[in-house]
């Protein structure tokens, strides 16, 4: 019986069929003795036929047995059980309803089973309605009861969760990615890189798993290649997660001869030839004696999210955390606590491009039955909030694996049969549900350098919610300057670049209101402290005609003060600047005040004033046409001047 018994159901609702015969020969008209015996014999070579997982042909003779016998209960039964467990659930229904018509005393018992197929299909209002039938049956024995109040169970959930959530509009229709990625073997773990146009995958040949890549271009993807390098072995590596730049991929190696456990994570990393290197085990720190999986990498590199059943957690798999420091190395994993994990399994974690949005799967949590898919969201306080399942028909009565979401927070990608197991996994997209979305997210990219020079200079970048003051994303440049960070729209955020012994880069990025639909591309000048090198402090406000400081130019400053501090004999000159808006006296005015008032926040610090001048131009010196809002906007500016160091 489906739910009751895992492996070959249809084959255990034939037997169950055989042990109900003299249950009820007695209680209704349906009498299995009195079958064409020509009938009965095609059905008992249809049962041998499901004892060996011939189900194809199993079902061919069932529908000879039929035809000879067209009121054949049993063989309306069987096939029912057979449908269900190759995921046929229409097709169940339709034969368990067929053979409650015939004789609803004999077949009472199959109400269970039937509700399963039932809430296959989405039928959970009916589904609850038969498994209720079913457990007013008498003599039930303690087994079916707990696997009815179970299913029950799941069944109510669905129900509640429709009432909860706007589910009646959403149309789910994955679609196959296509024939430049599916092949006849299996595909499955898809991993995007942030702008969407590299997809890394699993594909299995015979008993052989290896990655492949593909590459969007003209509308769709080009045929898969294994990646180049060193990646590739005649060993199995899977569950992969590529970084949002594509430069690291992190994956599971099984039984590698170096490993700590069962399945330890390992790192590759893409060299300037566009080729993967060697394998390297992340280490003892991560990789525990027992299994470690799925991992996920965060957009800024700094945490890896994976799944183990190592010692200290909550029962089965759970999901951990580990922090990159600034040594490099991996600090010691950390348990996502008992608001995400359970004393059952929870896997594939999948930590969206916002950083801020983790989706994963979960036996334990409620839901629809087996694996299903949850998300869950930080909070303010950057605790993980309670998980909330994706609902059906995302989520089903059978288990779901593991599921990515693209940088727009709606595009997913999973790999699935779509019901039907002969057919094998393949890597399907689709869109969410609005409410289950993670924040669309934008990213800049681009490389920093010696504005003198011109070589590259590995820096330290850095994003904040200008607003909260809260730093958003920190992370590291490769040697060369290369980076990426990515931009969660519905905030504005200070963007700042630094490195000892230059001036700190200042932008900032507008996107609580507005934003575009592209990413950007900053290259970065940085200029060595020097005399007459200078920046324009692109995070410091103030309100219209007012000279003094807004909350959220307080980022911005503290960086001013850690840049006087470090260097403790930089002398700076600090020039405000106005549009042309208003008499000039006032803008004059106004400007010199602004300078002032960033002075004062220094000297406040506890940084001499003596290092630093205050001058105001007003609109004398104008970097853009004021004929514009956005020219007006540039020419409202704060500069710092290097006047020694």
């Amino acid at each position: 019986m489906k739910g009751l018994i895992i492996k070959q159901k249809g084959v255990f609702i034939l037997m169950m069929i055989l042990t109900h015969l003299t249950l009820f020969s007695d209680a209704q008209w349906y009498d299995p003795d009195k079958v064409n015996p020509k009938a009965k014999q095609v059905y008992e070579s249809a049962y041998d036929l499901a004892m060996q997982g011939e189900y194809d042909k199993s079902i061919a003779r069932i529908n000879e047995a039929i035809s000879i016998e067209p009121r054949y209960v049993e063989a309306y039964i069987s096939r029912a059980g057979i449908y269900a467990d190759l995921n046929n659930y229409s097709g169940s229904v339709t034969d368990f309803e067929k053979a409650f018509s015939l004789d609803p005393e004999f077949t009472n018992s199959f109400h269970l089973s039937y509700s399963i197929s039932l809430a296959g299909t989405g039928q959970f209002d009916k589904a609850l309605t038969a498994v209720n039938t079913f457990l007013q049956l008498p003599k039930l024995n303690e087994q079916s009861i707990k696997a009815a109040n179970y299913r029950k169970s799941t069944y109510e959930f669905a129900i509640d969760y429709i009432k909860k959530h706007k589910t009646a509009d959403y149309y789910f229709q994955p679609k196959n990615v296509g024939l430049g990625i599916n092949t006849s073997n299996l595909e499955y773990f898809p991993s995007l890189t942030i702008d969407g146009k590299t997809m890394i995958f699993n594909r299995r040949i015979e008993n052989d798993e290896d990655f492949y890549e593909s590459h969007w271009s003209n509308g769709e993807w080009n045929k898969a290649t294994p990646v180049e390098g060193k990646l590739n072995t005649n060993l199995n590596e899977g569950a992969q997660s590529v970084a949002q730049d594509g430069q690291w991929l992190i994956f599971t190696g099984c039984n590698y001869p170096e490993g700590e456990g069962s399945c330890d994570l390992y790192i590759s990393y893409k060299t300037k030839k566009g080729e993967w290197t060697e394998a390297e085990n992340l280490g003892p720190i991560i990789n525990s004696d027992l299994w470690e999986s799925t991992p996920s990498l965060s957009p800024d590199k700094k945490d890896l999210y994976f799944s183990s059943n190592r010692f200290g957690g909550f029962g089965g798999k759970d999901i951990w955390v580990t922090h990159r420091q600034a040594n490099g190395k991996w600090s010691k994993p950390e348990n996502l606590g008992s608001t995400i994990n359970t004393s059952a399994d929870e896997t594939c974690p999948f930590i969206h491009a916002d950083n801020q949005t983790l989706y994963f799967n979960s036996t334990g949590l409620p839901g629809y039955g087996k694996a299903d898919l949850f998300l869950t969201r930080k909070n303010e306080n950057d605790e993980w909030g309670t998980p909330e399942n994706l609902g059906y028909p995302i989520n089903t009565i059978d288990d779901e694996g593991s599921l990515i979401v693209s940088a727009d927070g709606k595009t997913s990608y999973y790999a699935s049969d779509r019901g039907n197991r002969s057919a094998g996994l393949d890597i399907y997209t689709f869109t969410l549900r609005d409410d289950i979305q993670a924040a669309r997210t934008l990213w800049i990219k681009g490389k920093v350098f010696d504005k003198k020079t011109q070589a590259g200079l590995p820096s330290s970048v850095e994003l904040t919610d200008i607003n909260t003051r809260k730093q958003v994303s920190r992370l590291q440049t490769d040697e060369d300057g290369n980076y990426l960070i990515t931009l969660p729209v519905g905030k504005d955020y200070a963007f700042n670049v630094n490195r000892k012994g230059y001036l700190f880069y200042s932008d900032n990025f507008s996107l609580s209101t507005q934003h575009t639909d592209s990413f950007f591309t900053v290259d970065i000048p940085l200029q060595p402290i020097e005399p007459g090198a200078s920046i324009v402090l692109k995070n410091i406000f103030f309100q219209t005609k007012q000279f003094n400081l807004q909350p959220s130019s307080m980022s911005e400053l503290d960086k001013l003060v850690a840049l006087m501090i470090e260097n403790p004999k930089l002398r700076i000159q600090i020039i405000g600047h106005t549009d042309n808006v208003g008499k000039k006296e006032d803008n004059l005015a106004l400007s010199l005040n602004r300078a002032k008032s960033v002075a004062a926040y220094l000297t406040g610090k506890g940084i001499e004033a003596a290092r630093i001048i205050s001058k105001g131009f007003g609109d004398s010196k104008p970097v853009a046409s004021n004929d514009t809002e956005q020219g007006k906007s540039l020419n409202r500016r704060t500069e710092l001047n290097v006047v020694s160091n």
